[in-house]
């Protein structure tokens, strides 16, 4: 699998997500949890993302009972700091978005105690000495604390050598800009910013990276669902997608069956081809959809199919396509 640096870091272009094996919108049994790491693993991924928040402790746990098994040295994992996993008073109510998770809840801390408590609580889930990556995630509206609290503990942490490479991991796009401005950061994962759908990422963040040397950890690449397989109540930005979100993916699915391709295909592909992205980080369920992920970064996708893309101006001219187109 082809590899990429990241600030110190040697990783694989392709990385698994691990959301979905925390529950996102669906249980996931301890099994299929475990086949699905092992299928990554297998077809040569080397790098793993995950956060408290992917299943309120579950997909790290997961993920650190198979990579406990293997060699520390040969992969790169990151994780997230921001949310503490706190039990509620009385019984914990069903959550949007993760099913089949235990009691604790995510609660925000952004402090620079709050942050070294997160990561040694994470080490523990993992049952791993360390972390390579740690990211502060979502820091939407927190931040003034993100940077004079969880960056200040994130930079001691690089210093000491605790981890090699900090950022943040955001669905947003404009945010990173500042940080990016304020905190020596190494990387930032953008969930959902640079799609076939979304090329916001474009307009300042891309461009702030690739002067300063930042890499891109890049999530949400089907953007919750709608580029794997857009239809009347997809998601888009693990929200329903509204019908003129919708109605574009169609079109896009119908330029892809034109030219004798997969939607999914082109959309894993587009974002691989910015110079900006060093790792498209996939999430998968089980084994069967980190086979079609593989099989997608590597399908064939007809010249013919960017250029009538380009020529159609479905996706912002200054994005770069596969092979020049």
């Amino acid at each position: 699998m082809k590899r990429s640096r990241l600030g110190s870091l040697d990783v694989t272009s392709l990385g698994l997500g691990s959301a979905p094996l925390g529950g996102l919108f669906t249980p996931v049994t301890e099994a299929d949890a475990q086949a699905t790491i092992a299928r990554a693993w297998s077809a040569g991924v080397r790098f793993f993302d995950t956060a408290p928040l992917y299943g309120f402790g579950l997909a790290e746990r997961r993920l650190g009972a198979f990579l406990r098994q293997q060699k520390r040295d040969s992969y790169a994992i990151s994780t997230k700091v921001g949310r503490l996993l706190r039990a509620p008073d009385g019984g914990a109510t069903e959550d949007e978005h993760y099913k089949g998770t235990p009691r604790e809840r995510p609660v925000f801390d952004f402090s620079y105690d709050g942050v070294m408590r997160s990561v040694e609580e994470s080490l523990a889930r993992l049952g791993l000495d360390r972390v390579d990556v740690l990211l502060v995630h979502d820091p939407d509206d927190h931040y003034d604390e993100a940077v004079t609290g969880a960056f200040r503990a994130l930079q001691r942490l690089r210093a000491d050598g605790t981890v090699k490479a900090i950022g943040a991991g955001m669905n947003q796009s404009e945010m990173p800009v500042r940080f990016a401005e304020a905190v020596p950061v190494d990387c930032f994962l953008l969930a959902g910013r640079y799609t076939l759908l979304d090329q916001g990422a474009l307009d300042a963040l891309f461009p702030v990276c690739t002067a300063k040397g930042i890499g891109i950890l890049l999530g949400g690449i089907y953007n919750s669902g709608i580029l794997a397989n857009p239809h009347a109540g997809a998601k888009f930005n693990y929200r329903d997608a509204d019908a003129a979100l919708v109605a574009r993916a169609l079109e896009l699915d119908a330029l892809c069956r034109k030219h004798g391709t997969e939607l999914k295909a082109a959309a894993l592909q587009f974002c691989m081809a910015h110079p900006a992205v060093t790792v498209a980080v996939m999430g998968a369920r089980n084994a069967g959809e980190v086979a079609d992920n593989i099989a997608m970064s590597e399908k064939a996708v007809p010249a013919v199919f960017w250029q009538e893309l380009r020529a159609r101006n479905l996706v912002d001219a200054r994005a770069p396509l596969p092979g020049g187109a």
